[in-house]
């Protein structure tokens, strides 16, 4: 491909060509799905760090209160997380059988849920978010500065449902790049709210992390806003009209049963790192200090390569629709192999720069020793990862949410948490042992996935 023709093919991804996914060129369908995606991630991932960054200036208090806080948020995490991947599945599916108008009326279905569910959550959250705080053992210091962080956070917490929900009905879609401009959007108003409204300029008044929790409700909310007006606006694919906006139990418990599989897998993986940081803790601050830093890199990469795994949700689920399977499993083996590459080559730079990468983050010696070495670790399992991912994505694109959650239970939970107790603790091989155990148990999780992936029992699985 020419470099005049490649340019094209960017700018028309970026701006969201509407292109037809279940014919034509396979590797045309995922750069153009894959390309949103993956700026997406990449937009996500900056302000994980720029937040804490602002928020940090703070003190210990702030950064306790937000880690506290999100901590008892992950909720409402797995629940968006659970309805976007049943919002995808559905869509696309629907799209696929060139039925627009049910891909319009699920994707309502999906967003009265997720209003329903976040409205209850928010408003417990906002009425207990000081006994909410004191039970995740924070100081009176802490509840005291934070509660008003936390009641912001639950108020708003309809914003974080319907900005998951909302964009992954564009991925079903195939609208990945709307679902792109959203976070862009709100992330970016995010970032320039944040230093604005927690140390304050001029009339504004410095609200400190109160101020945080305001700019990220209010950067999610205008990005919900932006959703809306082109839902509503819309086109050919999804556009959400007053004959879609009628409450239809069927289609409601169908993307309830398929979200609930989506919901399993996010609290498994975070219970799971929850575990195993509380091994790698036994160790001291120093081990936990480069295992948290080796954790970000490693994030900061997986994030780009997720959003090219979300590609293969979409192929799958639409060429399923479309009542072309063996074409959704071309698409899945298409964007594996893409992922590994890009995670290979990310590996080999980690594996010969691993110091100077955690060196961005911390000057401390044996941080920087055992951060480097922890990401060494990591990268042995890098292509397993890239594979699995992708592997993941279709199941839940095809609707098939249960299958990946049973293989993550009984690798993360019966295997993964006893493994590293046993290496790190009884054999005393120290965080290294913990280090180990992500590696063989994210390689085997991707390993297994391919397996019952081959089965191919998921392409019979309705929605």
């Amino acid at each position: 491909m020419s470099a005049v023709k490649l340019w094209h093919h960017l700018k028309q991804a970026i701006k969201g060509h509407q292109e037809e996914f279940t014919t034509g060129s396979i590797r045309r369908s995922i750069f153009y799905l894959a390309i949103p995606m993956i700026l997406e991630m990449i937009m996500e991932s900056l302000f994980a760090i720029v937040d804490i960054f602002f928020v940090g200036k703070l003190g210990v208090n702030a950064v306790a209160t937000v880690g506290l806080t999100e901590s008892v948020i992950t909720i409402v995490y797995a629940i968006s997380i659970g309805l976007s991947m049943a919002a995808t599945a559905v869509v696309a599916r629907r799209v696929g059988e060139k039925k627009y108008s049910a891909a319009s009326s699920a994707a309502f279905q999906s967003i009265f849920l997720g209003t329903l569910m976040a409205l209850i959550i928010g408003g417990l959250g906002f009425i207990f978010a000081e006994e909410i705080l004191q039970l995740m053992g924070a100081s009176p210091a802490v509840v005291r500065e934070g509660v008003g962080y936390t009641r912001i956070i639950f108020a708003g917490n309809v914003s974080i449902m319907l900005l998951f929900i909302i964009n992954g009905a564009f991925r079903g879609a195939g609208n990945a790049a709307i679902a792109m401009r959203t976070l862009w959007l709100s992330n970016g108003i995010n970032i320039i709210l944040d230093p604005l409204l927690i140390f304050g300029l001029g009339p504004v008044p410095a609200m400190g992390v109160e101020g945080a929790a305001l700019a990220t409700t209010l950067g999610r909310s205008i990005g919900v806003v932006y959703q809306l007006y082109y839902l509503t606006k819309g086109n050919a694919r999804l556009q959400l009209k007053a004959k879609h906006m009628v409450i239809r139990y069927e289609t409601m418990v169908r993307i309830f049963k398929v979200s609930l599989g989506g919901m399993g897998q996010f609290l498994i993986d975070s219970a799971s790192w929850i575990f195993l940081t509380r091994i790698v803790a036994e160790f001291g601050s120093v081990a936990l200090a480069a295992y948290t830093v080796a954790f970000r890199i490693v994030a900061f990469t997986i994030l780009p390569a997720w959003g090219l795994s979300n590609a293969a949700a979409t192929l799958v689920g639409q060429n399923l629709g479309a009542a072309q399977p063996e074409r959704a499993e071309q698409s899945v083996w298409y964007t594996a192999r893409y992922n590994v590459i890009f995670l290979g080559i990310v590996s080999i730079i980690f594996l010969f720069a691993a110091d100077v990468f955690v060196q961005l983050f911390t000057s401390e010696p044996e941080v920087v020793r055992i951060g480097a070495l922890a990401l060494k670790i990591f990268c042995l399992g890098y292509v397993f990862f890239a594979f699995g991912m992708v592997v993941v994505q279709s199941f839940n694109g095809a609707g098939d949410t249960r299958t990946p959650s049973i293989i993550s239970l009984g690798v993360f939970w019966l295997l993964q948490i006893p493994m590293a107790y046993l290496l790190a603790l009884n054999l005393e091989l120290g965080a290294m042992g913990v280090f180990v155990t992500i590696s063989i148990c994210h390689s085997l999780h991707a390993l297994v996935s391919g397996w019952f992936f081959r089965k191919g029992t998921w392409k019979a699985v309705k929605v």
